[in-house]
C-alpha cells in the first residue's frame, strides 16, 4: 500500500475541493475580466470569493492579490516592496531558515545592490529576537520570516516579530504556507503588513496562491501587461485555482479542531514508536513549538537519500528537506542554522503527515525503516 508521509511537499485534492472547481472548467468558464455578461458574473464571484478569503486570514479584500502560487508571491513581495520603497532604504532582514523563495530572492537583492542581513535561529529553530534588534536599523524597510519552517515545522511568534519589527519603522512579511491549519492566522492581530499563500499544501489545487499586501504599501508588479488586481499581477484570473483555494481554506479551519489533536496524537505516536524501534536517532528542533504534523529525524552514520530511496522502493514517500530543492544535493542551510554539524547534515528525514494517514501506515513505516536502518547501517563506513 503506498504510505505518503510528504505532505510538506504537496497534499492530495480534496474531492469536496475538485467538486467546487468543476464549475468554472465547464460550464461557468467565462474570462472574469471580459466586459459581457458572462465574464461579469465570474468576476462577481471572484470578488465574492476574495472576500471570504479574506475573513478567514484577518485581513481585507483590497490587500489580496492571486498569484501562481507563494513561491510567485514572495518574489513578488520582496522584489516589490524593496524597489518601490528605496527612498526609505536598501535594507532587507530575512530568517536564516527561508524557504528558498525568500532566500534566493534575498541573494538576487544582494547582486542587485540591496543590502541584506540574515537573522540568526537558536537551536530549536525559533527566531532569536535580541538578534533581530541589534540588526534592525533606520534604513530596514523589510523584514522576513516564516511562520512554519518547511522543514523543521518550527512555529514563530510572529505577532512578538511584528511588534519589533513595527517598532523600528520596517515592513514585516511572512511566508505562512506551512501555517495552515496549524496557526490561527489573523494578519491584522498579528500584525503582518505582508504574506504569502499556496493552495496545494492544504488539499487544494498546485498552481494557485495568494499574495497579501497591505492596502497603503507601495509596492511594484513582479508581472506586468495587464490591469487585473489593480494592476498588481496581470495575467487571466486562474477562477477554477481560486475557486478551489478558498474551498480548501475554508475546509481546513472548519475542520480544524478535530484534525489539530488527530495529527499531532498520530506524529507522538510515531515519534514514541521510533524512539523505541530504532537506536541513535535525534529529533530535529522542538517538539512542543512546531506544527502538528511534523517530524525532522536525524539518524545517525547514514545518509538520508539512502532511507529515502529506501524506503520509496516499499511505497513509502518521505523527504530529506525543502521539496523545492529535491534536486540539489547541497546540504541544508536550515539544519546548518540550528546547529547540526557538518557531519549530520546529511543524515535527515523529513516526515509530514496529513489528513489521510492512519496508524496502521505509521505501524508499517516503522517497520519498514527498522530494517532499512539496520541493513545499511551494516555496511555504512561511519562506525
Amino acid at each position: 500500500m503506498p504510505i505518503y508521509l510528504d505532505n510538506a511537499a504537496t497534499t492530495k485534492l480534496d474531492p469536496r475541493v475538485l467538486k467546487a472547481m468543476t464549475p468554472y472548467f465547464t460550464s461557468n468558464y467565462g474570462n472574469a475580466s471580459s466586459i459581457h455578461s458572462l465574464g461579469q458574473k465570474n468576476n462577481l464571484v471572484l470578488e465574492q470569493t476574495r472576500r471570504e478569503i479574506a475573513k478567514t486570514l484577518g485581513g481585507e479584500a483590497a490587500g489580496l492579490i492571486f498569484t501562481s502560487g507563494a513561491s510567485e508571491s514572495n518574489n513578488f513581495i520582496l522584489r516589490g516592496i524593496m524597489r518601490a520603497n528605496q527612498s526609505k532604504g536598501k535594507h532587507l532582514l530575512v530568517s536564516a531558515i527561508e524557504h528558498p523563495s525568500v532566500y534566493q530572492t534575498a541573494r538576487f537583492l544582494q547582486k542587485d545592490g540591496y543590502e541584506v542581513g540574515f537573522i540568526p535561529v537558536k537551536n530549536d529553530g525559533q527566531i532569536d529576537l535580541v538578534a533581530l534588534k541589534k540588526l534592525l536599523r533606520s534604513d530596514t524597510v523589510l523584514v522576513s520570516v516564516m511562520a512554519v519552517n518547511n522543514e523543521i515545522g518550527s512555529v514563530q511568534d510572529l505577532k512578538a516579530i511584528a511588534k519589533i519589527v513595527h517598532a523600528s519603522g520596517a515592513y514585516f512579511h511572512s511566508d505562512i504556507v506551512q501555517a495552515i491549519p496549524y496557526l490561527k492566522i489573523d494578519l491584522e492581530k498579528m500584525g503582518i503588513d505582508l504574506a504569502s499563500l499556496s493552495a496545494h499544501k492544504f488539499y487544494g489545487p498546485k498552481g494557485v496562491g495568494l499574495a497579501y499586501v497591505r492596502p497603503g504599501l507601495k509596492i511594484e508588479p513582479l508581472i506586468s501587461g495587464g490591469e487585473q488586481e489593480n494592476g498588481g499581477r496581470a495575467g487571466t484570473y486562474n477562477l477554477p485555482g481560486i475557486i478551489g483555494l478558498a474551498e480548501a481554506l475554508k475546509i481546513a479551519y472548519r475542520e480544524r479542531t478535530a484534525y489539530l489533536p488527530k495529527v499531532k496524537k498520530l506524529r507522538d505516536y510515531f515519534w514514541q514508536r521510533l524512539q523505541q524501534e530504532i537506536p541513535d536517532i535525534k529529533l530535529n528542533g522542538n517538539l512542543k513549538k512546531r506544527s502538528e504534523n511534523n517530524l525532522n529525524i536525524r539518524f545517525g552514520k547514514i545518509e538520508g537519500e539512502a532511507i529515502l530511496m529506501d524506503l520509496s522502493t516499499q511505497g513509502i514517500y518521505v523527504s530529506t528537506g525543502s521539496a523545492c530543492s529535491a534536486h540539489n544535493l547541497k546540504s541544508s542551510y536550515v539544519l546548518s542554522a540550528i546547529g547540526l554539524a557538518d557531519y549530520d547534515l546529511n543524515s535527515n528525514i523529513r516526515f509530514s503527515l496529513g489528513r489521510y494517514n492512519t496508524k496502521k501506515e505509521i505501524d508499517f513505516t516503522v517497520a519498514a525503516l527498522k530494517k532499512t536502518v539496520k541493513r545499511l547501517r551494516a555496511f555504512s563506513p561511519v562506525k
